[in-house]
């Protein structure tokens, strides 16, 4: 049940906050592994790293631990893995499910959410994972749902590469059949639990799913009895014109990024009205921007903390990223050259952040190689916020108010010191501004979202059709 110890003012919007990692050394703050003071080398051999950082942002009050993923490495820039395998940009990479049972046990009240993609694996054995997850949580899970882009991946994995569109398609169809599981397959009381009559299950309130469509089969009941959310929090990265609408349809809180507010105004704007379009209220979507902030006491200990920063950061790391994501080689540039969206011939890219090279404006620099590489090796392709807490918490509330977002992916230049500064000079002004969650909020992360007893799908989501009382697998 959600619960809280402290008011929050009405009047103002709250502001979610997740912190945003990942299962590598370099996540999107490229070559700060090499300073002293970051720990994240220690994810993959030490699981205090996990339990350690759980409990720290269950003392901020922190809705999520959001962990991103991929397969497959960075290898067009210089059409080679090496540069971004030599600085450690997103490379090793381990699996972010691992953790998150451990994690649980040294929590409350955290949520954890992962990033899984519908094109390399079969929508029954992520059910049987997710609902695993969901149940030893307690409700607090959710899914990054994802398509995959890269070619590496596929590559890796041994699949033909799926171009973009057809993928949200095939996702599309993967949703639909992992809600016949999750929400359809059990009734609420097919779980009987009776051990003088020896009925532990009943039988005849188990549905068999006979799914049978342009890419999945499946015949079988849900082999795992309904977890607390039964369906996990929905969380999408899409801001293509496809994947927006398969977000619109499917996702309850999305992430996006850009450089600045107005970037991403028009792009939540289109989130919204979309929502709307298939009959969903807009503002039930969670709108989260991708953000690291710097935090000092002071802004002098701030701008300290940037030079820092920027003696560790990787360019090489960054164009590395950068090239991947944008299937462009900046290293086939001259450093000052404008590059522009139409260089990107290939569907192998994160649309959106190739569409954002359209995007000219003062609070943006030049989409050179030289200011990329700069500006991408900290924070990635999300912006850099250095402050004071009073002037970092004024930057998020104008990007609150500009784009109309709910929250962020927070990310970190080095962990954990980047998320103590959140947790303890970030959190309590945006707290004392009545921006935030209440003091030991709890509940499922559907419940810390849309509050207290919504623990299920909305109705108003397409999920809720496939719940057993209502749907009829007759109909299709």
């Amino acid at each position: 049940m959600a619960s809280s110890t402290s008011a929050q003012s009405p009047s103002r919007k709250r502001i979610f906050l997740n912190a945003f990692d990942m299962f590598t050394v370099g996540h999107l703050s490229f070559g700060q592994w090499r300073n002293p003071k970051d720990k994240s080398a220690t994810k993959r051999r030490d699981l205090s790293y996990w339990t350690n950082l759980a409990k720290l942002l269950e003392e901020g009050d922190i809705n999520a631990l959001f962990l991103a993923d991929t397969f497959g490495q960075y290898d067009v820039y210089k059409g080679s893995a090496e540069p971004g395998i030599r600085t450690g940009a997103q490379f090793p990479m381990g699996d972010p499910a691992i953790p998150i049972s451990a994690m649980a046990t040294v929590t409350k009240n955290l949520g954890f959410a992962i990033t899984t993609s519908t094109s390399y694996e079969a929508p029954y054995t992520i059910a049987k994972r997710f609902s695993t997850l969901d149940h030893l949580t307690g409700g607090r899970f959710g899914w990054n749902v994802v398509t995959s882009w890269k070619q590496s991946a596929s590559n890796a994995l041994g699949l033909k590469y799926v171009d973009h569109d057809e993928r949200y398609n095939i996702a599309d169809e993967f949703m639909r059949v992992l809600y016949k599981l999750w929400e359809s397959s059990w009734a609420d009381d097919a779980l009987v639990e009776d051990r003088e009559n020896e009925l532990y299950a009943n039988f005849d309130r188990i549905r068999w799913i006979h799914h049978q469509g342009r890419n999945f089969s499946l015949d079988a009941p849900h082999i795992l009895d309904p977890s607390p959310q039964r369906t996990p929090f929905l969380f999408q990265a899409g801001t293509s014109p496809a994947g927006i609408m398969f977000g619109a349809t499917h996702a309850e809180g999305i992430f996006v990024s850009g450089l600045s507010p107005q970037m991403l105004a028009p792009r939540v704007k289109t989130i919204r009205d979309k929502a709307a379009d298939v009959g969903r209220d807009p503002k039930s979507v969670k709108v989260f921007a991708i953000m690291t902030p710097i935090i000092g006491r002071t802004t002098g200990e701030a701008d300290a903390k940037y030079k820092t920063a920027l003696k560790y950061a990787s360019t090489e790391g960054g164009l590395a990223f950068f090239s991947a994501n944008s299937g462009i080689d900046l290293s086939k540039y001259d450093l000052d050259t404008e590059i522009k969206a139409e260089d990107s011939n290939v569907d192998s890219k994160v649309h959106s952040l190739v569409n954002s090279l359209s995007y000219h404006c003062s609070d943006v620099p030049r989409w050179t190689p030289r200011n990329i590489g700069k500006v991408i090796s900290i924070g990635g392709n999300g912006p850099v916020s250095v402050g004071s807490p009073e002037e970092v918490a004024d930057i998020l509330e104008k990007w609150i108010d500009v784009a109309d977002l709910d929250g962020f992916n927070i990310g970190y230049v080095v962990t954990p010191g980047s998320f103590e500064d959140v947790v303890h000079l970030l959190v309590p002004e945006l707290r004392k501004r009545g921006r935030y969650a209440p003091v030991g909020e709890s509940g499922t992360m559907r419940e810390r979202i849309y509050g207290e007893g919504q623990s299920k799908l909305r109705n108003d989501h397409i999920g809720s059709s496939y719940k057993h009382a209502a749907y009829d697998p007759k109909g299709e």
